[in-house]
């Protein structure tokens, strides 16, 4: 199965460059025809936790509308089964914190795949030590390796093969390394090969299917 996969990359110490473009007319036409009065009641509301701290990585269940993960900076994944009534940490037993990205595979929403260490460059940032998989919905994890990406912006999965999985990886945010850009494992996170990369400065920040 092929998919067109939209990458872009970030440069240490310096500005992002966007190898994707801004969409389409077509995307665009879709957009212009949504009425923004049908949205004119909605407000946004403070559902928490209150000690998630900031977050990056957002994920919800597909044909479960109330469930939802998501991976804080330095606090590390929650979930809620609610609607975010009440929220539970599943991943206080691992060696890190941060969380940069996180993804559930379409295909069987009991695989989870988070990636640590923010992306969000700033001048206070937490790093990483690889990517993370549980196969049962977060209650057990298994470590991936990739440990030197330090920062990993986004996660992909195949929809149809939770086996198929992508990774940005920006890298050590201060320094040249060479365990960055773009990374596939095609057997669930066992092994994994880098896809994409230009050079030990430039490391990818987010991936999207196209």
């Amino acid at each position: 199965m092929r998919f067109a996969v939209l990458v872009a990359f970030a440069v240490s110490v310096s500005g992002s460059v966007s190898v994707s473009g801004s969409g389409s007319e077509a995307d665009q036409a879709i957009v212009s025809r949504v009425d923004p009065v049908l949205f004119q009641d909605l407000h946004w509301r403070l559902i928490g936790p209150f000690r998630g701290g900031r977050v990056l990585a957002v994920a919800g269940v597909p044909g479960e509308r109330e469930h939802f993960y998501f991976g804080s900076v330095n606090g590390g994944v929650w979930e809620t089964t609610d609607a975010g009534r009440t929220w539970k940490p599943v991943f206080d037993g691992q060696p890190v914190g941060s969380i940069g990205a996180l993804a559930v595979a379409a295909s069987n929403p009991k695989v989870l795949y988070v990636g640590t260490g923010e992306a969000d460059m700033r001048s206070d940032i937490a790093q990483g030590n690889g990517v993370y998989k549980s196969t049962d919905g977060g209650r057990t994890w298994t470590h991936l390796g990739l440990d030197d990406t330090q920062q990993i912006g986004r996660i992909l999965v195949d929809p149809r093969d939770s086996e198929r999985v992508l990774v940005a990886a920006l890298g050590h945010p201060y320094g040249p390394n060479a365990e960055r850009g773009v990374l596939r494992s095609t057997d669930g996170g066992r092994t994994w090969e880098k896809v994409l990369y230009k050079d030990d400065d430039t490391g990818a920040i987010d991936l999207a299917f196209r």
